[in-house]
Order: C-alpha cells, then structure tokens, then sequence
C-alpha cells in the first residue's frame, strides 16, 4: 500500500499488520499432533471423516462449558470467517460454512491461511474511501454497517484466534 493519507485507513491496516504478525509467530511451526490434540475431554475440534476429510463441530451455543477449542478447530475457524467476508465482501457471496473444510494437517492449514491474508490484504488494500465509508460490501458477518468496521472486525478476530492458537502451544507444550 502507498502513503495514505486517511487515518482510519492508516490504523486498520496497521492492526491487520499486528495481527497478522501474532498470528505468523503462533503458526510458524505449528504441527499437526499440535492441530488434531485436545486441551480437554470436551471443546470443538476438527473431525476425520472417512473419506479423509475433516468437519469442523459447530456449537450451539457460546458457553463456557463447551470447553475450549483445539488448535486444529481454530485454524478452520481462521479459515472459516476469512474464506466467508472474502467471498461475501468481494465474491458471490454464496459460500457456506458447511463447505469449508479442515484441510487436514498444519501445513496446509498454515497455507491456506496465508493465502487468504494475502487475499485479505489486497482486497482491503484495493479498498477506496468509498468503499470503506459505503456498506455496499457488507453483507457477512453482519450488514448495514460501514465496510471499515468488517475490516475491523477482521482485525478482532485474527487477533482473538491467533491469541487462543498461542495459548494452546502453550499448554500443549507442558502436557504430561
């Protein structure tokens, strides 16, 4: 991106470049004994099917006693909500959250995480005044709002995810 001289433009790109970079530190390195391990007896994971491909639980409620999340179920969550504000901010908007897979190893879940940031960046990037002030792009997760405050709400949720990633190495790397 050029010099910009809109402040607002200026501090959502600013907070997507450190969220960004907290969620590159957590993914770096990531396995997939890492993903497929849970923190808990309960909390949303990825599930192998046996065509090989994973489906991601999906809660019924938001409670705490769901329990918490394993890796691999917030890296398709990260894939999850980015895959659906592309393809609804800048697409056809007909992406569902029962089509969007687990890939099945960090690697590749890394991967596409990255490629959706790059695609990210540059659909916001590409953004004019307009655009950002205009809610003629939001229609997921919300609408009727301005297109800068989904971009917004992007920022709190790679930031959020990649925090929870974080935690979780953290308490996968002193497992007994």
């Amino acid at each position: 991106m050029t010099a910009d001289s809109n402040p607002m433009r200026r501090a959502l790109v600013g907070q997507l470049d450190i969220a960004w970079a907290l969620a590159s530190y957590h993914l770096d390195g990531l396995t997939t004994d890492e993903c497929l391990w849970r923190p808990a007896a309960r909390g949303l994971h990825v599930i192998e099917r046996t065509d090989g491909s994973y489906l991601a639980e999906w809660p019924d409620h938001e409670g705490y006693d769901l329990g918490p999340p394993s890796i691999g179920w917030l890296t398709w969550h990260m894939i999850f909500w980015w895959s659906m504000v592309l393809d609804h901010g800048f697409g056809e908007g007909t992406l569902q959250r029962e089509t969007i897979a687990w890939p099945g190893s960090a690697e590749a879940a890394r991967e596409a995480i990255r490629s959706l940031h790059g695609r990210w960046r540059a659909a916001v990037d590409a953004l004019s005044d307009v655009d950002l002030g205009t809610d003629q792009r939001t229609r997921w997760p919300f609408a009727g709002r301005p297109f800068a405050e989904i971009v917004a709400w992007a920022n709190i949720e790679l930031t959020k995810n990649a925090s929870e990633i974080g935690y979780a190495r953290f308490l996968y790397a002193v497992r007994q």
